[in-house]
């Protein structure tokens, strides 16, 4: 079964078919999908903007929300029915995981029990998986003598507080102190004032796995990305896209009015979708704030690739990206005035998909596009395209 298009792409060329500048067909054939395809995103559309009969997305999502509540209403009660009655036996332990126990056995989630019962599922998990640990239980002796000691004299430090810990008989290194009393904050009174602004450390930056060798032997072995932007009557326009150093195919892109972490993931979201399995792959960019976020830095985990970045000021780190840039900037951007920033996106993305895809041919890829690359040197790959 084919991947699906990203929504992103589906509604830029739903977009361009009802401007009616070409046959259905022939758009449908200039962005490589199927006619009758591209008359199902059209009849979706239409449904979800009201102009024909039919269950929107929202309306589907909202009968699967009212039946996942319904049923879980119905685990709820049978948890607060079994609970009453679980309590109701004098001869057994007023201890509640038990319960958790039988009614994970008969079907229902546990943190759905947890949640009605106000327990938490850590320590319901250690509880399942052993009764309470040697070292658990020096641990906790531990605590209360450091805690003692701290109440005693609070201007004493981590250190301090394990020498008392020494003479009650409890020896543990200065460490495993510090961890316990920051665990508690159990700090020194004199010790100096912790941060309250919820400000935290930005990623760091990745090394350059590149080093301007803009070369690939396989495909998803290196891609290159950036951000551009261009002024409308409505304001600046910001693109993101993805390249494929293997056959210069833009594998992904996203198109936003706000240059946020988000049009990045969007974008990497976007390729990854298209490429399927990419893991192993180095996605290089520069050092924008936009490429070293963390909803950046956990997509690229998700999918299993490698952050690669240049150096800071130094274009020529990502000058196979730069090249790209320039010849939208030539073929698009600065063709004529946009007035909308609606116009300006139809345009780059059939410019991209029409054009750069399927008809520019270019000396590196021996006078071929890069949709025809790719399909003559692996197979595997036109299935996608």
């Amino acid at each position: 079964m084919p991947r699906p298009h990203p929504k992103e792409f589906r509604d830029d060329v739903v977009a361009i078919a009802r401007r009616g500048d070409a046959p259905v067909s022939q758009i449908a054939k200039d962005f490589g999908i199927s006619d009758s395809c591209l008359r199902n995103w059209m009849h979706a559309a239409e449904v979800e903007e009201g102009n024909r009969p039919g269950v929107t997305a929202s309306e589907s999502a909202e009968l699967r929300e009212v039946k996942k509540r319904v049923r879980v209403l119905e685990q709820e009660n049978e948890i607060l029915r079994r609970a009453a009655a679980y309590f109701a036996q004098a001869h057994l332990p007023k201890m509640i995981y038990p319960l958790v126990r039988e009614l994970a056995a008969d079907g229902v989630p546990v943190a759905v029990t947890c949640r009605v019962l106000k327990l938490a599922r850590q320590p319901y998990y250690r509880w399942l998986a052993a009764p309470v640990t040697r070292h658990d239980l020096e641990e906790a002796y531990l605590a209360n003598v450091l805690f003692d000691a701290h109440v005693e004299d609070p201007e004493f430090g981590h250190r301090l507080l394990a020498d008392e810990a020494h003479r009650a008989g409890l020896a543990a290194c200065d460490r495993r102190v510090w961890r316990i009393c920051r665990d508690n904050r159990w700090w020194s009174v004199f010790g100096k004032k912790r941060a309250k602004n919820g400000k935290k450390v930005g990623p760091p930056a990745h090394d350059d796995l590149v080093l301007r060798v803009f070369k690939a032997d396989r495909p998803n072995q290196v891609w290159l990305w950036d951000i551009t932007e261009h002024p409308t009557s409505e304001g600046k326009l910001y693109l993101c896209a993805i390249k494929d150093l293997y056959s210069n195919r833009i594998v992904g892109y996203s198109i936003s009015d706000r240059m946020k972490s988000r049009i990045a993931v969007n974008a990497l979201v976007s390729a990854a979708a298209r490429r399927g399995d990419v893991t192993g792959c180095v996605v290089h960019s520069d050092r924008g704030s936009q490429f070293r976020s963390r909803k950046v830095l956990r997509e690229l985990h998700r999918h299993g690739l490698l952050g690669s970045m240049g150096q800071v000021a130094s274009a020529g780190d990502n000058a196979a990206m730069e090249s790209f840039f320039s010849l939208l900037q030539k073929n698009v951007l600065d063709r004529r005035r946009w007035a909308t920033r609606q116009d300006l996106r139809l345009a780059i993305i059939t410019w991209i998909e029409r054009t750069y895809h399927r008809r520019r041919r270019q000396a590196r890829l021996g006078r071929l596009t890069p949709i025809e690359y790719e399909t003559i040197n692996t197979p595997q790959v036109a299935l996608a395209a």
